[in-house]
């Protein structure tokens, strides 16, 4: 069930919605270029969130995802991997703990098939999990003065990404990103205080434009087209310490500590352009000159000049090769903001 109470203050703030989500507050290409040059404030309320807890909560966790969710802590955060057997993603998780709970942030179009998977794999533990997407707003916030901004709601502002810290007012969380990003984790009641407060500082902003914030910063998503298509190294998790080697067995852990002790990875994903008027979708080919499939999508999102930014997994022989395809359309490779570099 919807967050009722947030949706119709979001709804008065002048929010335009698409299927409880908001896609703008009225001019989807003026927001953009807000984002690429200016704060902007935003609604998570599109991703959902999943709370994990119970005596073996840690425990059970650690045999199901690719990083180790003992290093969590009270001030840190991480990405994670969620894998069949085989070792292919079956989601990709935003972790952190708070109160001794672990909470695992992912795409709400995997919710549902997700939260089933995982409770099947509880057997007699002592483990609880829980959708809490309507319980805890989230609030992203980006811009080179959002952590001032910031500073009469929480005492101490993360400096590096993946660190958080815990108030009275809520968590908050360091994203990673060339311009400063946080995001708010919170009750409604505090949420409509910080809101009304940052929007006389902040551009508010839609879905797409947060999207487009995560694939300039080289982050991945899972979803039910793409479930099952990559190993997790394909999307680039080692290189976002979204995979710990140290921590012992995981479903598909296997696969994944093969993929990156017996020889280089020959697929990666990389940062594109597409300038085209058709929305790119994930799962759709990369083609190269001669019309062979040499990769797929796994994130795209209109860009503020216009086109598409995409995040497409590829062989990496084929990158320098020649020109690149999605949909008879030449793609344009960019620089991610972390080296692009094969496991060892």
């Amino acid at each position: 069930m919807a967050n009722n109470d947030w949706q119709e203050y979001q709804f008065i703030q002048g929010a335009v919605f698409n299927n409880e989500t908001i896609s703008s507050f009225g001019n989807i290409q003026n927001e953009l270029l807000y984002t690429q040059h200016q704060n902007v404030i935003c609604d998570l309320s599109h991703l959902a969130l999943l709370e994990i807890s119970g005596d073996d909560a840690l425990s059970f966790l650690q045999g199901q995802v690719t990083n180790d969710v003992k290093l969590l802590g009270d001030s840190k955060a991480h990405y994670t991997g969620y894998c069949s057997p085989k070792g292919r993603l079956l989601a990709l998780f935003f972790a952190f703990s708070q109160h001794q709970n672990i909470y695992l942030q992912l795409n709400s179009k995997l919710l549902e098939p997700i939260s089933k998977r995982l409770k099947m794999y509880v057997m007699r533990a002592k483990v609880n999990i829980r959708n809490v997407s309507d319980n805890r707003v989230r609030i992203g916030l980006s811009g080179n003065d959002v952590a001032d901004f910031l500073a009469p709601f929480f005492t101490q502002i993360p400096s590096l990404a993946y660190t958080l810290s815990h108030t009275e007012q809520g968590t908050l969380i360091r994203l990673p990103s060339k311009t400063p990003r946080f995001e708010i984790i919170c009750d409604t009641d505090r949420a409509k205080e910080i809101w009304h407060a940052l929007k006389k500082q902040c551009q508010p902003v839609g879905k797409s434009c947060w999207e487009w914030l995560e694939i300039q910063a080289g982050i991945p998503d899972i979803y039910l087209k793409t479930q099952e298509e990559f190993v997790p190294q394909m999307v680039n998790l080692d290189l976002l310490d979204a995979i710990n080697f140290k921590k012992g067995c995981y479903t598909g852990q296997e696969i994944v500590a093969r993929t990156h002790y017996l020889g280089k990875v020959k697929r990666r994903t990389q940062l594109m352009h597409i300038n085209t008027s058709v929305p790119p979708q994930a799962a759709n080919d990369v083609l190269n000159k001669n019309n062979e499939v040499i990769g797929k999508i796994v994130r795209s999102a209109a860009a503020p000049a216009g086109g598409y930014a995409v995040l497409a997994e590829v062989r990496l022989e084929s990158v320098g090769a020649g020109d690149l395809f999605v949909n008879g359309i030449k793609v344009a490779i960019q620089q991610l903001p972390y080296p692009l570099q094969p496991s060892e």
